[in-house]
């Protein structure tokens, strides 16, 4: 056992200073995987805020070291999960026009930001390349679901019915049409004013009680057909059609959340949607371990951290599992997460951390940017456990800052000296 050792012992001793040009990061990225358990499938990489540029670019070139020298095959952002399909048919070559692919290919307006499209880009002339032998695959992991709406299930299900299609065409075309009589217009399923008025949901009426009904006997058809010869063949498509099942029923769930008044029901929303995160990165985890690779995913600290996640939101203190605390349970040491945490940003209205805040200590060591690797035997428990927390941002309402749960929270952390505002991003108040 380590002897007891301070925050500023552990801080001067671990702490490994960079910038953000490939020569300074590449070899950081390096030292990040080999500090990290051989395990590792899925390396999650938090960002303290949406909107950081900085951020984005340190997710975009750390991901072209991890494909270039770690195995890495693929990356999945916080962006629509059946929507990531039109993306990676793109940087897969397999669609030409881009310009639909940045509008319908994301969710929450992240195709417009211009280092996501850059990253695409970049992906798409990997893949053109004959001298790369295996492909990178690109996907979105998060629910269907925007801060005003969530979608119908209906691409969701269509996935899946033309799957079953191959197997029983006149089954799954009766199917099908009784689906569509149950989805109706989509128009009902992501009505706005259904986040503040559960009256305003289509979930608890009797059409979608019954649309639930039929996925699960949607669900039960396919996995009829999983002995089948042409499943054993080729596994993907069978996983692919039963995840979109699965996430439809997940969907559905959601939806009669919204419809059901109750003291819990934000938290409920926000656990099902991680739930529904943890899944997605779940398949997606098994549908390139089949391949021999690895991938990274990129969203908020407080989507990937270990521990609870929470939320002031107005007087309420949400509390709820995030994507990063199931995926520890189910992959356990496969999994590992690196949480960003950032100094200064005028840009996003966050100013000089206060003393002692872990933000603070941090910044105070060479930079602009450090990576630091959180022991598992923390000498510093006891005053890690007394951090203050920085107070957070005038503009951006998406920041998080880091505290003394963060150093149980996640397995390293990187923070910049500051960062920029997200080209492309919508304008900040």
């Amino acid at each position: 056992m380590e002897a007891p050792f301070s925050l500023d012992d552990w801080i001067a001793r671990d702490t490994i200073p960079f910038g953000l040009d490939a020569s300074m990061l590449d070899p950081v990225v390096d030292r990040m995987i080999a500090a990290l358990d051989d395990s590792i499938e899925l390396l999650g990489l938090g960002e303290a805020l949406h909107g950081g540029e900085d951020i984005l670019v340190l997710r975009n070139r750390m991901f072209e070291r991890l494909v270039a020298t770690h195995g890495f095959t693929a990356i999945a952002l916080e962006s629509s999960f059946p929507r990531g399909r039109l993306v990676d048919d793109y940087v897969h070559g397999r669609r030409d026009a881009a310009s639909d692919v940045w509008e319908t290919g994301f969710s929450h307006g992240f195709g417009k930001l211009e280092t996501t499209r850059e990253l695409v880009e970049w992906m798409r002339q990997y893949n053109a390349d004959p001298a790369h032998l295996e492909e990178l695959s690109f996907y979105g992991f998060d629910a269907p679901t925007e801060m005003t709406s969530t979608d119908s299930p209906r691409q969701l299900l269509l996935v899946a019915l033309d799957y079953l299609r191959s197997f029983d065409t006149s089954g799954a075309v009766e199917r099908h049409q009784r689906i569509e009589e149950l989805l109706g217009d989509d128009a009902a399923w992501s009505n706005p004013a259904a986040m503040m008025d559960p009256s305003k949901a289509i979930g608890g009426s009797p059409a979608a009680s019954a649309l639930r009904l039929e996925t699960e006997e949607l669900i039960t058809q396919l996995r009829l057909h999983q002995p089948e010869p042409e499943v054993a063949e080729d596994e993907e498509p069978f996983a692919d059609a039963m995840r979109h099942a699965e996430h439809a029923r997940q969907l559905l769930t959601y939806h009669a959340g919204l419809a059901r008044p109750s003291p819990q029901r934000t938290a409920t929303l926000l656990g099902i949607r991680d739930l529904m995160m943890a899944d997605n990165l779940a398949h997606i985890v098994a549908r390139e371990r089949r391949r021999g690779g690895k991938v990274l995913a990129f969203a908020h600290n407080a989507h990937l951290q270990y521990g609870a996640a929470q939320w002031q939101l107005g007087p309420d203190l949400l509390k709820w599992f995030p994507a990063g605390a199931h995926l520890r349970a189910t992959l356990v040491r496969r999994y590992a997460v690196i949480g960003t945490g950032v100094g200064v940003s005028e840009a996003n209205g966050i100013g000089q951390p206060e003393p002692d805040t872990l933000e603070a200590r941090l910044i105070a060591t060479p930079g602009p940017a450090r990576f630091i690797r959180i022991p598992q035997d923390k000498g510093f428990a006891a005053e890690g456990a007394g951090l203050p927390t920085r107070s957070g941002s005038t503009k951006n309402f998406g920041y998080f800052p880091l505290a003394a749960r963060s150093l149980s929270d996640f397995d390293a952390l990187i923070v910049l000296d500051s960062t920029t505002y997200s080209r492309g991003g919508p304008k900040l108040p």
